[in-house]
């Protein structure tokens, strides 16, 4: 089941990257010194990271269902947390892809000062995302026990390190 998780993951990462490179890709070529930096195009459109935060959370729900073996009472019980804490985390995480959004449009003009604030911005968003996971391993423990509980929140986990990496190494680093 790892193998086949894994798998699944790194292609719901892979469709991050493709997005991140392609307009990674954009942004260079379309780069024009000659024009000011707020008529730069951005380089992730809001609707390429709506459409890539829907696919990651439908893929993210299909491994969560195929790796965690609920009995039926017990998945009655799961899934509308799941669904409340999915709608929690998009929350939060609307925050991080607005900093990534910021940064992705002008990582290569950024003064000390922006840099140091989507920096900071980006840790408070991965802070946050870890208190609500604290927050809600308790509720899907009394849910459907602390074991299994457990293994959501390994599931969870390895699916956030995987997108969070692949976001991460496709982003272009600071000038």
């Amino acid at each position: 089941m790892d193998r086949r998780l894994l798998i699944a993951t790194a292609a719901g990462a892979w469709i991050a990257c493709a997005l991140l490179t392609q307009t990674a890709v954009a942004q260079s070529t379309a780069a024009q010194p000659a024009a000011p930096a707020g008529d730069s195009p951005h380089a992730l459109s809001s609707q390429d990271i709506e459409l890539l935060r829907k696919d990651l959370r439908s893929q993210k729900k299909q491994l969560i269902a195929q790796n965690l073996k609920l009995s039926d009472a017990e998945a009655t019980k799961f899934w509308p947390i799941y669904d409340q804490y999915v709608a929690e985390l998009a929350k939060i995480n609307d925050k991080k892809y607005s900093v990534i959004q910021q940064y992705a449009d002008k990582y290569a003009t950024l003064s000390d000062q922006e840099a140091m604030s989507l920096i900071q911005q980006w840790q408070e968003v991965d802070i946050a995302a870890g208190q609500l996971r604290l927050k809600y391993m308790g509720i899907v423990a009394k849910a459907i026990g602390g074991r299994k509980a457990a293994a959501f929140g390994q599931l969870d986990r390895r699916i956030a390190l995987i997108v969070e990496l692949q976001l991460a190494s496709r982003l272009p680093m600071v000038q």
